[in-house]
This record gives C-alpha cells, structure tokens and sequence, in this order.
C-alpha cells in the first residue's frame, strides 16, 4: 500500500498558507506602527485623521508635513525596498542552486557605490536625486558586464555567474577605495551613504521614478517562477520541457538587477537581507518557488520596516544605520533556523560535496606486483615516486620533490628582486647605488633613517604578513577542499578588523596599534562559528551560514565604529581596514615572526595528514590519520595565522586567495605548497605594497586597495579560463 503524496503535501500548503496570512497580518502592523513613530509628536490619532481626512486633517500644515511628506513614503519606500531585496535574493539563490547566495554577487552593491562616489568626486553631484542616478546606473552597468563575461565565458552557467560577480564587484570596490582614500570630502558623504538609511526619504518624487523599474523586477519575479522551477530539475530536463536554460538565467538576471539596483538607489547598499529573506522562505516553502518568491517579498518588507522602526528610537535623537540593524536583528535569526533540529524537514538539505554516502565507503585499493620467479633480488619494491629526489644524512632522509624545489626557488629569487624594488622605490628619487649604501648604513644621514628605519620595516612587516596570510589561505583551501575557501568564510578577517578597531575605540590615548587585538578577534570569531554551528566535522553547511552571520555582525560593529569617529580619525581608520602597510614597522613585525617561527614548523608536520585529507575519511582514517584531530588543528593554525596578518596590515584581500593557487600551478597539484604558499604571500603583499606607492604621484594607495583592484581579473583568469572549466 502507497501513501498519498497529498497526505505529505497538505502540512507542508498548510504552513505555508499560514506564514503567507501571518506575513501579510505583520505588514499591515508594522506599517501602523511605522506610520505612528517618528520625531514629530504626532501619534496614531493623528495619522488616522490625516489618512482617513477627518476634520480638516488634510489642510493641516503640520500632519501634512510628518505624515504626507516624511512618515508616509519612507513607510512605502521601506515595504518596497526590503520586498525588492527579498525577491531578488531568492531569484538568485534558485539560479544559482545555492541557498547562501546573496544579491550582492551580481556586483549590484560594487557597482552602484562606484557609481555615487565617482559621482561625488568626479561630477561634484550632492544631492539625493544625483545620488539615485549615480547608483542606479552604477548597478546596472556592473550586472550588464557580469552578464557579458559569465554568458561568453561559460554559457551562463550558474558557477560562472557567481564568479563573474564575485570577481567584478572586488574590482568595483577597489575602484571605489582608490577614489575615496584620496578625497576627504568624498569619503565623508560616502561613509553614511553606504550604511544605509531611509532618513533622507522625502516626499514620492525618487520613490516615484522607480517604481516602474520595481513593478517591472517584480513582474519578471513573477513570470519566471514556473521556467526557474523547471530549471532546477536540470538542464537536460528542462530543454525537454522546452525551456532554455541561459535564457531563463538572463532573465533571472536581468530581474535581479532591477530589483537590487532601485533598492540600492533607494536606500543604500543594505547587504544580508536577501540572503535572510531567501534562506527563511525556502525554510518555510521548500521547492515550490512560486510560494517562496511571495514570502521572500513579505519577510525583506517586514524586516526592513522593523530595522527601520528600530533605527529611529534605538538612538534618539540621531539615527542608527538601517544596514546595522537589519544585521542585528537577521543575523540570530538565520543562526537559529540554520540549528533547528527540523531544518531537514523544512527542506534545507547539506550541499552535494565529494564524499560518498556514509554507508557506501570508498575503499583503498592497494596491489602489489608480484615478483618475477628468476629474480630473488627483487625482494622490495621502490616506492618512490617519480620527479622526486632522497637527501640522506646519516639516519635522516628528506624526500625532494624537484617541481617543487624549482618553483621554491623561483619564488624565493622573486622575492628578493621584490624586497629590491621596494627598498629603492619610492616618492623620494634616490638611486640604487644610494639605496643600497643606506641599507648597510653608509651615505647620507636621511637616506640611511628613510631606507632602514622605514622602508626596511615596511617591508619586514609586509614580508611577515603575506607569508601568514599565504600559508593560512593554503590550509583553509586544503582542509575544505575548495580553492575558494579563505579564513574571510569563517568571519576571521571581520572578526579581526572589528576587535582592532574596538581596541583602538577603548584605548585612553586612541593610538593605533593593538595588533595583538586581531588574533584575539579572529579566534573569538571563529569559536562563536564553530560552537553555534556545532563544530566542523560534517556541518560543513552550517559552518558556512554561521559564518556568514558573524561576518555580518562583526562588518556592522565596523562600521558603527567609523561612523561615530570624527573625520580624519575616520578616514586613516578607514585606510586600514581597507589594508595599509602605513607606518608599520618592525615593532609590529617581530610579534608575527615569532608566531611564525611557532606556527610554520606545526604546518609542516601537519601537511602530511593535510595530504592524506583530499580523500574521504575512510581512507584517511586506514592510512592512519585522526580527520577531527587534524581538521581542529589546521583550523586552529589557519586563524592564528590570520589573526596575525590582520592586526599588522589589516584585511588584505585576495592574498590568501591567490598564493595557493599560484603555488600549486608551479608546484604541481599533488603536494600541499605550504612553503610555496607563503612565498607567494609574501611576493604578493610586497610587490602590491610597492605598486600602491608609485602608481600615483604624490598619493599612496593602501596593499589591500591593489591587490583588490587588481585580484578580480586574477580570479576571472583562474576560475573562468579554459583550463580551469573542468576543475571548477
């Protein structure tokens, strides 16, 4: 006897229908509620009147001005904007098959800030309105070329679409850091612009410009729901349904950007809400897209009308950052679904990864070939592999891989040539023969403190911090078996920059130089992880939401501090977190060298297992590695290392990216290019730091702004070229 399939369907329409009616209930009250607090001391009474028009209400200057023009269209704006940002990341999340994908991966959010600071600086624009422009048309420029280069590059397919996004957006907001690091004016507007807040709305006038685009995203949400449900059956099926997937994926596309671009000209760039409002609709809804696509748009306008309530009265009588709340409030939110025990029944299943089903192990096999029956010499075997050299030394054996030595030896003759460079460029015009004297202490009195106590330094820390940052990025991509993953997943790059600049908050004097403050922040952030998550081993899922909430939270307290501190306080804080080697030294630098000189022979002896790890646990286990034991201590280096990096040059992107992947091309797939790695690290970190000192005359552009700017074409040639499209 079969069940009924109706019997299994019917609880699930029946939640459904109860969270779309108590979605819709919430709407009603919070626009009530939103409507009713405000500055002025106008209460529920009055806004009835003015609504409904009873007693002269409507001529009434006062109401008119608190309900008609203020309180009224920042409601409406906020319902509109926070259903706009929930479709649209629930559109992005079904093409993508990736319930952790956010409306940011487009480039939406890079796109339209490069667009108001360059309208800022460039074009002199101060008004709301331009503002709007600015960032409408940044956006939408931003997703049309990522468009381009993921359907040229790899048919538009949805990995692609991701990378593209990913890679574009880092180039945008290294564009926008070159810009605002160097304009004080600029950076001042833009540092409350890019929070988020709904305070400047005023009247209908910009809300009215883009409604259009708003009632066209959400009619394309609309008219794609069925063709995107087909989609998630597979290609192959869908074509026989005759649906065309990279059509479908344009679509999808298009509607997206409407959607995220009119919400960030709208309100800012509010980051997270997609992401929530599409994870909790696919909790609630499961498959069936149509159902998730309408609470998705109920849950965004709920949460956003609620942050914004909340940004008015938390800090009267200025107000909080509207982006701040929403990840106060969404971040425990999604730790809590992501840790409820019925997340499997609500239709939230663990990512396909690369092992096989528990109860079907992946065996080992091992055959040895028999001896020929002549030959009695032949009573071992060599098991040495080829390419690789012995260095005997009494009972001491090393094996060599002689790829690899090569390619250590590559790196290391481009690192001194880098340290060279470095030592002899600068704004100051001093030749080689000069910069060579000073750095062994002879010549002239300023040349010798300019290159030994300065640069030198500079380039001490710099060496330190790349050579972490390359070996801790080695080890995340090792240990999650993804050449994507960095410590930034797990929230220990946030979580650094956060307890630094807390640190600097708290401290009597305001000096900056609590490096010791980023391990700390690292480490806390990822025992928070961890612990909610309820540790790595199989959760891998959860790890990854959980981190992602902390990266929300910590990004806020960021910048809460920076949006409190005065101007120019602000702003070299802000050069730092966006990765500055700017007046740091060997006092800073001699810390991670000693962390280093602790931690790198640790790594080593780890590598082995690290090895051994690329295969399932099985057979980890039988060639006599503990996985757990490993997996805990390689997190444990790989956050430490980190930590390190932060608190000397704050969050330098795309290092711990960018140096395994170097390393492993010179190094060969088949090893763990620790050395190699924090090689590159270092070549990497330094080389930037020289770039950004030259590339403009008579400004300096902070390591992390270069390697930003010029770390999304790296990823776009790594991850999107023609060798990497059966590795991806």
């Amino acid at each position: 006897m079969t069940e009924d399939p109706r019997s299994t369907a019917d609880p699930r329409r029946r939640t459904v229908a109860a969270a779309l009616a108590g979605l819709a209930l919430a709407v009603l009250l919070l626009t009530a509620l939103s409507l009713s607090i405000g500055a002025g001391e106008v209460g529920p009474g009055g806004v009835l009147d003015y609504l409904l028009g009873r007693d002269g209400a409507r001529d009434n200057a006062r109401l008119s001005l608190v309900v008609g023009d203020l309180r009224l269209p920042r409601t409406l704006t906020a319902l509109l904007v926070g259903a706009a940002l929930g479709v649209a990341g629930c559109l992005l999340q079904a093409v993508t098959r990736n319930p952790l994908a956010e409306t940011g991966l487009l480039g939406v959010n890079a796109g339209a800030s490069l667009g108001v600071v360059a309208g800022i600086a460039l074009l002199g624009f101060d008004s709301g309105y331009a503002y709007l422009v600015c960032a409408f048309v940044g956006a939408v420029v931003a997703s049309g070329l990522v468009l381009l280069i993921s359907g040229r590059r790899g048919g538009g397919s949805p990995m692609r679409l991701v990378l593209a996004g990913a890679a574009l957006g880092a180039t945008f907001g290294g564009l926008t850091s070159v810009i605002v690091v160097n304009s004080a004016e600029t950076y001042d507007r833009f540092r409350f612009w890019v929070l988020g807040s709904l305070a400047g709305v005023e009247g209908f006038g910009e809300l009215g410009r883009l409604a259009p685009v708003l009632a066209l995203g959400f009619l394309v949400a609309l008219l794609v729901a069925r063709p995107l449900s087909a989609l998630a059956l597979g290609d192959d099926l869908a074509r026989s349904l005759g649906h065309r997937p990279p059509v479908i994926r344009t679509v999808v596309a298009i509607g997206v950007t409407l959607l995220t671009a009119a919400a960030v000209a709208l309100a800012g760039p509010i980051s997270f809400l997609g992401l929530l409002a599409g994870f909790l609709a696919r909790a609630l809804a499961g498959t069936r897209l149509a159902a998730r696509i309408l609470l998705a748009g109920l849950i965004g306008a709920c949460v956003l009308t609620v942050s914004d309530i909340a940004a008015r009265v938390v800090s009267r009588p200025f107000e909080a950052p509207v982006s701040v709340i929403v990840a106060l409030i969404g971040a425990p939110v999604l730790i809590a679904i992501v840790r409820s025990k019925q997340l499997a029944s609500m239709g939230m299943t663990e990512p396909a990864t690369e092992e096989r089903a528990p109860d079907r192990p992946r065996r080992l096999r091992i055959t040895v070939p028999r001896p020929a029956r002549r030959t009695r010499k032949a009573k071992t075997l060599r098991v040495r592999p080829a390419d690789t050299l012995v260095l005997r030394r009494g009972p001491l054996s090393l094996l060599v891989t002689r790829r690899a030595a090569l390619a250590a030896l590559a790196l290391a003759g481009a690192l001194l040539l880098a340290v060279v460079l470095s030592a002899y460029a600068g704004q100051s015009e001093m030749g080689v023969g000069r910069t060579f004297r000073a750095v062994l202490g002879q010549g002239d009195r300023f040349d010798v403190l300019l290159v030994q106590k300065f640069r030198l330094g500079r380039i001490v820390a710099g060496l330190t911090a790349g050579a972490a940052l390359g070996l801790a990025g080695c080890l995340t991509q090792t240990l999650a078996r993804n050449r994507l993953a960095t410590p930034e997943l797990l929230g220990v790059n946030d979580g650094a920059t956060a307890a630094v600049l807390l640190s600097v908050t708290l401290s009597a004097t305001g000096s900056f130089g609590a490096w010791w403050a980023g391990p700390l922040g690292a480490l806390a952030a990822v025992i928070v992880v961890t612990t909610v998550s309820g540790g790595l081993g199989q959760r891998g899922y959860r790890v990854l939401v959980v981190g992602l909430a902390m990266s929300a939270l910590a990004s806020a307290i960021t910048q809460v501090v920076l949006s409190r501190r005065s101007l120019s306080s602000a702003g070299s804080l802000y050069v730092w977190t966006s990765g500055s080697l700017n007046g740091r030294s060997y006092s800073v630098a001699v810390p991670v060298l000693i962390g280093l000189a602790v931690l790198v022979p640790v790594a080593l002896v780890v590598a082995r297992h690290l090895g051994v790890l690329r295969f399932d646990d099985a057979t980890a286990s039988s060639l006599g590695s503990a996985p757990g034991r490993v997996r805990a201590l390689s997190l444990l280096l790989a956050v430490a290392l980190a930590g390190l990096a932060v608190g000397i040059c704050g969050p330098v992107g795309f290092v711990a990216l960018a140096s395994p992947v170097i390393a492993s091309r010179l190094a060969g797939p088949l090893r763990v290019p620790l050395v190699g790695s924090m090689l590159t690290g270092a070549v990497l970190v330094v080389a930037a730091d020289t770039l950004g000192r030259i590339a403009l005359d008579g400004a300096e552009l902070p390591v992390g702004i270069v390697t930003t700017v010029l770390g999304g074409p790296f990823l776009l040639w790594v991850l999107l070229g023609r060798s990497a499209a059966t590795r991806v």
